[in-house]
């Protein structure tokens, strides 16, 4: 199941994982951990690099034969969360920590790069292992790579991420839309400010925006299919100086999350029609914007049917399930969407206080999960760029 080499340099991996926890960066930003990458590969016999954008790294593997490129994506960034765990590997950086695995990606991708450095000679092709920035932040920094060309003679990517929702060393796993299209939208409803006492003189935005609110969430419960996964969220509210002083305006901000791409397309139509009839109702003026962010992860058929085959010879049956649709997005989407790629949750949820949700400033990783991904790594460029 895990091999002696995954043993052997596993400490090594944690050990880089906390490093990189502890110097946590935000997205655009991660000049430390490009270094420390830099770093640890100029140290890896075999291996070439290079950065393609102000952060972040690729690292190349020719093998000894020729054959087909693939490409191993993990992200290196960081969330705007001040972490609230008590670990001796805390982040040092207020305003930005590691709530969402990248670190634990990160790690184990290099450790699969060091062992597979040791194997080129029984490759038969080549390997590019991509450490991306800026996945947490759109457009995001796959888009930028995919811009630069580092796909340009990649043949299939693949993609990994640590997930809380389920047990340590089992991989979750679903052909076609993985994930949503994440989008954002801001509105603005501009009413009449004025004296508490005489809101008969004002056009008080409060109101309408709480009726807007209200009705925003009858979109997906009233005019999208139930069969059909949706969200709505309002997730910013902004009104108001004083306890006795009607503002003139009120902001909300919030996102959409869709799969299908035609509800994706028609959901801001009918959200400004929401927000215009409650403005014009009360005598308000709004803005509305709406702005496309990543779209949905979609693996390819055959590539989930190979994966799968191979997360079973190397754990075992019992260690691989279906998921469906997932709500979160990644900017992975933006790889997949050039090559054949296939993107894989493999759960890290089982050790005491690492169920903590994503995206929390509790989040905890259960470490024992890195040994899996390093393993699945290897496995898998060992099995590509097999004869």
């Amino acid at each position: 199941m895990i091999s002696e080499k995954t043993t052997q340099i596993l400490p090594e991996c944690v050990a880089l994982r906390r490093l990189l926890h502890e110097n946590a960066e935000l997205s655009f930003e991660e000049y430390k951990t490009t270094e420390i990458l830099m770093e640890r590969l100029s140290a890896i016999s075999g291996l070439t690099f290079y950065r393609p954008c102000r952060t972040g790294v690729i690292a190349t593997l020719q093998g000894a034969f020729p054959g087909p490129v693939i490409a191993i994506r993990a992200d290196i960034d960081a969330l705007p969360i001040t972490e609230e765990n008590d670990l001796p590997f805390r982040s040092k950086n207020p305003g930005a920590m590691h709530a969402c695995g990248h670190d634990g990606h990160t790690a184990m991708l290099l450790a699969a790069a060091k062992i597979l450095a040791g194997e080129a000679d029984k490759l038969h092709g080549t390997v590019k292992f991509i450490f991306q920035h800026a996945e947490e932040l759109p457009p995001g920094g796959a888009e930028e790579l995919v811009k630069a060309g580092v796909l340009a003679d990649v043949d299939e990517v693949y993609g990994l991420h640590l997930s809380s929702l389920y047990p340590t060393g089992h991989f979750g796993i679903r052909p076609g839309a993985l994930t949503s299209a994440t989008d954002r939208f801001d509105i603005v409803i501009k009413g009449k400010g004025g004296h508490s006492a005489y809101p008969e003189g004002c056009i008080d935005p409060i109101v309408i925006a709480g009726q807007v609110i209200t009705s925003l969430q009858t979109l997906v419960s009233r005019q999208i299919s139930a069969t059909e996964p949706a969200v709505v969220s309002i997730c910013q509210l902004s009104a108001g100086t004083a306890y006795n002083i009607i503002p003139g305006e009120v902001k909300i901000t919030g996102s959409t999350r869709t799969f299908n791409p035609k509800t994706r397309e028609v959901l801001p139509k009918k959200m400004e029609a929401i927000v215009k009839g409650a403005c014009d109702a009360y005598g308000a003026s709004y803005e509305f914007t709406f702005s496309l962010g990543y779209a949905s992860v979609i693996n390819d058929e055959k590539l989930t049917a190979w994966a799968r085959n191979l997360v079973v010879s190397t754990f075992g049956e019992e260690r691989v399930f279906a998921i469906g649709p997932l709500m979160p997005g990644e900017d992975f989407a933006a790889m997949s969407a050039i090559r054949p790629g296939f993107f894989v949750e493999l759960g890290a949820g089982t050790a005491p206080d690492c169920n903590v949700p994503h995206h929390n400033a509790r989040y905890r990783m259960d470490e024992d999960a890195l040994a899996y991904g390093i393993e699945y790594f290897c496995q898998l460029v060992r099995t590509r760029l097999s004869v």
